[in-house]
């Protein structure tokens, strides 16, 4: 009885924490610009289906996919296999769905395998990490907080898995020991392999499955907490995300009501704009300036750089990096949302998420070609970001580079980027007939 109180406390408190700290997260992304009514739903689920669900943008690197696969069926699947260990850890009991048979062992012997597949995936991983080195896990965004943060959800992983299978190892030597409360049930095609690995005690066996059993559960809890915390958020907020993901033409500026009804009202004297009450400002200075779907963007980030590995601009040495571009983005809403808390609504920090997160030379360096867009395995969208916030600096504060500053005259002046006065733009074609 005593187990089990203690495990309904620790169980109620991670989840308890786990929303609030969700509850927060939830709060920061609605600090964004609302989200327009949603069109398309029936696209939009099936994306989720095929992009999130169905990991269809993994699948460019082939050997990464499957790896990255096992983890994820491991999580997805394993994880049916908690909810026997909660209500046995609620109610005292011993393997409480073995009522199921036949189909209950096949059960437990695909969790065993997949176990090993996630083990073999996550020491890949590591190497690839810690041996290897690839080069897109590095880059200036990348400190000593983001590496550490992959290598520990890695390292979770290991132990949960190995805590998992040395579980049901000792769990199987007492079953075949007939030793009470261990009914004979499941099937363990990997773990019955890990026996020579046991003393014969049954008395340490007990000891071994308990500590195994509440170190897996533990393990998954805090997890569970670490998420809120960690960039593995995208294992849950990656469905939304594709779900909310753009369906228009990819680069594409959305046109401003406020630019809109003024163009009219300058061609037509007779039209009278819509009275506005929202505060009018042009692109993005800050987070809060950003939509909402942009901000779940941020928290949704894996930080896996395949977006800054096919960047053209960071290809040749600029300072742009679409994955910087989204963690900065989301610093900065995690530390308005922590100012919301400590000092409440109307606090300024006198900081924004142009100028003291990302620079002018990031935003302008990039050509806008999509090629982050198009790498993204969940569909983050980090130029929308850097277009809202080079439209800040061009029509609130007028500050573009000379060589836009004189296309914007040209425009004015000529009806054209070029230079050239219309009456002289053929001039080319006369030179080329003589």
């Amino acid at each position: 009885m005593i187990s089990q109180i203690l495990f309904f406390i620790a169980f109620v408190a991670a989840v308890v924490l786990f929303y609030k700290n969700a509850k927060k997260i939830v709060r920061n992304i609605k600090l964004g610009k609302a989200i327009n009514p949603i069109h398309n739903k029936k696209q939009r689920w099936y994306n989720m289906l095929k992009v999130a669900f169905g990991q269809s943008k993994m699948g460019v690197k082939p050997v990464v996919a499957i790896l990255h696969f096992f983890v994820y069926a491991g999580f997805i699947i394993i994880n049916i296999e908690v909810l026997e260990i909660i209500i046995d850890g609620l109610f005292g009991t011993h393997r409480i769905f073995s009522f199921l048979g036949g189909f209950y062992n096949f059960l437990i012997g695909s969790f065993e395998i997949l176990a090993l597949l996630v083990l073999i995936a996550v020491f890949a991983f590591l190497s690839r990490r810690l041996v290897l080195k690839i080069k897109r896990f590095n880059g200036v965004e990348m400190t000593a907080w983001p590496k550490q943060d992959a290598t520990n959800i890695l390292l979770i992983e290991v132990v949960l898995m190995c805590a998992f299978l040395l579980m049901n190892a000792s769990d199987l030597q007492l079953q075949l020991l007939n030793h009470p409360h261990y009914t004979l049930a499941g099937y363990f095609p990997i773990s019955q392999h890990l026996g020579f690995m046991l003393p014969q005690s049954a008395q340490a066996l007990v000891i071994i499955e308990r500590f195994c059993w509440w170190l897996h559960i533990l393990g998954i809890l805090a997890f569970l907490n670490y998420l809120p915390l960690s960039k593995h958020l995208h294992i849950i907020l990656a469905f939304p995300n594709t779900w909310y993901a753009n369906l228009n033409a990819l680069g594409g500026f959305n046109n401003m009501a406020a630019v809109t009804n003024e163009v009219k009202a300058m061609l037509d004297p007779t039209f009278t704009p819509p009275p506005s009450t929202d505060v009018l400002r042009f692109g993005a200075k800050d987070v809060t300036d950003l939509t909402q779907i942009q901000l779940l963007n941020a928290y949704t980030c894996t930080e896996c750089g395949r977006c800054t590995s096919v960047c053209p601009a960071n290809t040749t040495g600029k300072l742009l990096s679409p994955r910087k571009i989204m963690m900065d983005t989301r610093d900065r809403i995690t530390e308005v949302g922590k100012n919301l808390d400590k000092n409440g609504l109307g606090f300024d920090d006198e900081k924004s998420l142009l100028d003291n997160y990302i620079s002018r030379e990031e935003i302008w360096a990039c050509t806008t070609c999509n090629a982050c867009v198009e790498a993204c395995p969940i569909n983050i969208d980090p130029l929308s970001i850097i277009l809202d916030l080079r439209r800040y600096a061009v029509m609130e504060e007028s500050k573009a580079p000379n060589s836009l500053n004189n296309m914007f005259g040209n425009i004015e002046n000529n009806g054209a980027p070029w230079k050239y006065a219309a009456a002289d733009r053929l001039n080319w074609a006369q030179n080329q007939q003589n």
